[in-house]
């Protein structure tokens, strides 16, 4: 489906199912394809919506890729659909993407859930819960010379450490990544640039409603002690620490991520 935004551009999204409105947020590079299966999940009860952020999948590029031009977009959308009670899932960079949005539509929303998630991405002075500068840096450089091998290798350091059923860690591959419109190369530097130099902390205590924070204790890409700080300071929020699960629990332990999710939004 296509909602057009106020500037005549189109965001893609896909839905399914009937109920109170449940929004899920992709991460940096991905698309609405990485929750294919929670889309499957959740349409028993809700109603499921998931869109591509701009420049990604399906979605026209807008001319800001930061948390906040995602964001602002995101609040014409869900306010153009008249969402109401609605509950927002955001991961990694959904879950930035989520902060900002927040505050816009917080009439609209009763839940959150940040799932591998940080107020910032990079680590720096009072900040070692992220990654380290450099290599981010090396990551933007790898993206201009080897565009789709790196978003290749960045997916694959998501599930490092982790063990998979046999065949599992393929199927994954399949739905979630080459099954899916790559992002426009432009939009994929540009929201890596607004995650290097992003810093969140100051949106985290604006969230005004119940909020789970889960995330994987084998994370290479977010460290868990980035859950820990977003459930300390949510006024509302409380973190679960999957051990066995890496960067997206919701894909390499999908049958405990989604109950942690439907026991919270019940």
């Amino acid at each position: 489906m296509r909602y057009r935004l106020p500037d005549g551009r189109l965001l893609a999204y896909r839905e399914a199912g009937a109920g109170p409105p449940l929004v899920l947020l992709h991460g940096w590079a991905m698309s609405s394809a990485v929750f294919g299966e929670a889309l499957e999940e959740f349409a028993d009860r809700f109603r499921v919506l998931v869109p591509d952020l701009p420049g990604h999948g399906a979605s026209d590029p807008g001319t800001d890729c930061s948390p906040e031009g995602f964001a602002r977009d995101l609040a014409a959308w869900i306010e153009g659909l008249g969402l109401q009670g609605a509950a927002l899932v955001g991961w990694s960079l959904g879950g930035q993407v989520l902060l900002k949005l927040y505050p816009a539509v917080a009439c609209r929303v009763e839940r959150v859930i940040l799932a591998s998630s940080t107020p910032r991405f990079t680590a720096g002075r009072g900040w070692e819960a992220g990654l380290p500068p450099g290599q981010v840096k090396s990551m933007a450089r790898n993206l201009k010379r080897r565009f789709r091998e790196t978003i290749e290798e960045f997916f694959a350091l998501q599930f490092q450490g982790e063990d998979f059923p046999p065949g599992r860690y393929g199927e994954i591959v399949d739905f979630a990544l080459r099954s899916a419109r790559p992002p426009r190369p432009e939009a994929a530097m540009a929201a890596l640039e607004g995650l290097a130099g992003g810093d969140l902390r100051g949106a985290v205590a604006e969230v005004g409603c119940p909020a789970l924070v889960v995330h994987g204790a084998l994370d290479r890409i977010i460290p868990a002690d980035a859950g820990r700080c977003l459930a300390e300071h949510l006024p509302g929020g409380r973190l679960v620490l999957l051990p066995d699960a890496g960067h997206a629990p919701f894909l390499s332990h999908p049958r405990q991520s989604f109950g942690l999710w439907r026991k919270f939004l019940s």
